[in-house]
């Protein structure tokens, strides 16, 4: 009988590695998609001359420091040396903007998602298109790039996300997940490539305008699921594993976003199925079984890594103000001698709030707006608490506000979907890291949303663990084998999950608060006023 360690000895193993909004992480899977063992690096975006930004030298920190700790783990567990990986796959954040020179020059700091700055871009490119293009994607930052006449854009050679530029740098390919290359630029569905009319309109745009480019020239070629997408180069196998003990060679999947690696871990890749991951951001992804009756401006439109059309809500915040607090609470804890972990701690006061709180948290309202928010179109970060007079201000109301207020631009954006395009699932699952406190959050949303909400045991490592499935398949795939026949058969045959419905009065209580909360947007709208510290 094959053992773990003997898998890792001969390879049979799947590497993920997963570059998060506030986390690194890098999880090693055997043939049975068990995790063998997993390693993480914490990071933060910074807002760097107005833009937020990530720096190339930290992404290789992150990731030689995840992938140190994992291979210490399997030394240590398993008495062997992790020398050969089976096969490979890299996911980060999708959308942003890395433009390289012909020189493999880095021309401007990465811009990621996070940045609200295309908003002249996005707005004629959607009109151009008739298809809604967000602030985030990469042709809208390179066509705001175009538009301010940055000097750099004559020297655009390769426009990339962040996990294809990390893919590229482990195997010498300039490619892309499909699902990724979707939050690029707008794919065709029958081709599974960019949408050559729109490649064609925009390209004559740019030309009006002075650059003779041709876009397609500068995007990764997109890559469907299952797809050997190169191999772990020399170079790359000594930039992964400092310690110089991995060799070359491993198969490596087509990169892919958060969005893809989400539904990949939770097995919503079929029509009519969809997921949300609650992060530093959140988004919601529904498989689409028809198309849309109309753009939306709230309404991206991407696909699933096999390139079926997936409606995707996005918001810029989520769990960020909730952090703030709890991190403020564990202070104040550490200050009267406490003991509690972090976890110890969001399970106390989540449990409070959902034994205590009133369903529409007694007439307080929050706005978690770390940064700008392209749903209810703020612009600037100014995470903001109100209440009036007669609100009911007590501790279990405020946390709960918090979590309310982390699920009401999706909620805002779903409601778009089910209640103005008809479009319904047949499940819906959750994960992140908001769910590894049992039950609160995934009711709340449930009642959000009004709709049956799941949430599986791997609900806060999907990503990586995502991704290290897509991995894996690349390998195991048979003949004409589907990724979500492969995921029914071999991934999910017993899944532990659990189910909340929603509650009629919590439904209420949400009602009542996303009406106040749209009320108040006009304040968060003038704190944008209240300038940052410099």
């Amino acid at each position: 009988m094959t053992t773990i360690k003997d898998e890792i000895i001969t390879g049979q193993t799947a590497l993920g590695i997963e570059m998060g909004s506030t986390r690194i992480k890098a999880v090693l899977l055997g043939s049975n998609h068990e995790v063998i063992a997993s390693g993480s690096y914490a990071w933060e975006n910074q807002l760097i001359d107005g833009s937020w930004t990530y720096s190339l030298e930290q992404v290789w920190t992150g990731i030689q420091a995840s992938y140190s700790e994992l291979r210490t783990t399997v030394e240590a567990k398993y008495d062997v040396i992790l020398t050969k990986i089976g096969s490979i796959g890299v996911s980060a954040m999708m959308h942003g903007y890395l433009p390289f020179s012909k020189e493999d020059e880095l021309l401007v700091p990465f811009r990621t998602w996070r940045n609200n700055t295309t908003g002249e871009a996005a707005s004629q490119l959607t009109k151009l298109f008739n298809f809604n293009i967000p602030q985030r994607w990469s042709i809208a930052h390179f066509y705001q790039a175009i538009l301010n006449q940055e000097p750099h854009v004559k020297r655009v050679s390769f426009l990339t996300t962040l996990a294809g530029y990390v893919h590229w740098q482990l195997t010498g390919e300039k490619v892309l997940g499909i699902g990724d290359a979707s939050g690029m630029f707008p794919i065709d569905e029958q081709n599974h490539n960019y949408d050559q009319e729109k490649l064609e309109k925009f390209n004559h745009l740019i030309n009006v305008l002075g650059y003779s480019l041709k876009v397609q020239d500068l995007l990764p070629k997109p890559l469907l699921a299952g797809t050997v997408a190169g191999h772990l180069t020399v170079d790359g196998a000594n930039k992964l594993d400092i310690s110089g003990q991995l060799t070359e060679g491993a198969i490596m999947a087509p990169p892919e976003g958060d969005a893809g690696t989400g539904m990949t871990g939770t097995n919503s890749v079929k029509k009519r199925t969809g997921n949300i991951s609650a992060g530093t951001s959140a988004f919601s992804m529904v498989v689409l079984d028809q198309p849309l009756s109309n753009v939306h401006r709230d309404i991206d439109i991407v696909t699933t890594p096999e390139g079926v059309p997936v409606a995707m809500v996005h918001t810029n915040n989520c769990t960020s103000d909730v952090n703030a607090w709890m991190k403020m609470f564990t202070e104040f804890s550490q200050l009267i001698g406490s003991d509690l972990s972090a976890d110890q701690l969001y399970a106390k006061l989540f449990k409070h709030s959902a034994d205590n709180g009133e369903d529409d948290c007694g007439g307080l309202v929050n706005y978690a707006y770390l940064s700008g928010e392209n749903i209810t179109d703020v612009q600037e970060g100014r995470p903001l608490f109100v209440r009036t007079p007669n609100s009911h201000f007590n501790l279990a109301n405020f946390i709960k506000t918090q979590i309310y207020s982390a699920f009401a631009p999706l909620k805002i954006g779903m409601d778009i979907l089910t209640k103005e395009e008809g479009i319904t699932t047949d499940s819906l699952i959750a994960q992140g890291g908001l769910f590894r406190t049992p039950i609160v959050a995934q009711q709340v949303l449930a009642d959000a949303l009004n709709t049956p909400i799941t949430v599986m045991a791997n609900a806060g490592e999907g990503g990586p663990w995502g991704m290290a499935v897509l991995a894996q398949f690349v390998v195991d795939k048979q003949a004409n084998e589907s990724l979500s026949d492969y995921l029914d058969h071999n991934v999910f045959k017993n899944p532990e999950s659990s189910t909340l419905k929603p509650n009629t009065a919590g439904v209420a209580g949400y009602d009542k608060f996303i009406d106040r909360y749209k009320a108040g947007l006009v304040a968060e709208t003038a704190a944008e006023k209240i300038p940052d510290l410099t």
